[in-house]
């Protein structure tokens, strides 16, 4: 039986391709997820720590269309995170976005999570305007379990979760 997970690859995360991450620009508002370029290559260094299990995503055509990760670099400092799910984190390229690959994007990573970690839940924290993703969340049946500000970052974070059947 085929599902999402088949229709991309997931490779761990490389210099290279780490290299390529961090030169891509999302549009305002989504511009808050650029990494700062004054810090690339501790940005480099995060996606290529083994401790942060980072992945790239791969199309059938190896076009690199995302990545992702898994543990506790998902997490959002201010976050309430202390009941044992996976949290999970990633992006997709810029150009890729708003064109209702989202949905079929986030699945795919979520069930290469259940894959590879064997959770009881899968948690995400998301940036609160971004109600793209909010929404693909809530699409894929996880509930907002929290909520919290970020004074660092100046920002409002929901954070949601899903039990894993």
């Amino acid at each position: 039986m085929r599902t999402q997970l088949d229709l991309f690859k997931f490779k761990i995360m490389d210099r290279t391709t780490a290299l390529s991450i961090a030169g891509w620009r999302y549009p305002p508002p989504y511009d808050f997820y650029n990494p700062d370029e004054n810090s690339i290559e501790g940005f480099v260094d995060g996606l290529i720590n083994p401790a942060f299990h980072y992945y790239s995503v791969w199309n059938q055509d190896d076009q690199l269309i995302g990545y992702c990760c898994f543990g506790e670099d998902a997490r959002v400092l201010g976050g309430e995170y202390s009941d044992g799910a996976l949290d999970v984190g990633g992006g997709l390229r810029p150009d890729l976005t708003g064109q209702g690959l989202g949905a079929l994007f986030l699945n795919s990573v979520f069930e290469f999570g259940t894959a590879r970690f064997s959770p009881e839940r899968l948690r995400t924290t998301v940036a609160a305007f971004n109600l793209r993703a909010i929404k693909v969340c809530k699409k894929a049946e996880y509930f907002q379990s929290g909520r919290f500000y970020n004074t660092h970052l100046e920002q409002s974070f929901v954070i949601l979760t899903k039990t894993v059947m």
